[in-house]
């Protein structure tokens, strides 16, 4: 399970950062993988899971959030 949420919190760190860069015109995702393909769309996909996954086992998880 630590590799599952280790590759769950690159992939919604790689997502926020995106998301960030959108502010500013730029989309990492489409410049690499090229804007409207499925590989893409994946990519969009499981960041989306990542995301998901990591609120919902969150708490579990985080040192912090689990001493209280």
């Amino acid at each position: 399970m630590k590799i599952l949420h280790m590759v769950a919190f690159a992939l919604t760190i790689i997502g926020a950062v995106n998301l960030g860069l959108t502010a500013f015109s730029y989309n990492i995702i489409e410049m690499i993988l090229g804007a409207g393909t499925s590989l893409a769309m994946i990519v969009y996909v499981l960041v989306g899971l990542s995301a998901v996954y990591i609120a919902a086992t969150h708490m579990s998880d985080c040192k912090i959030c689990s001493k209280k």
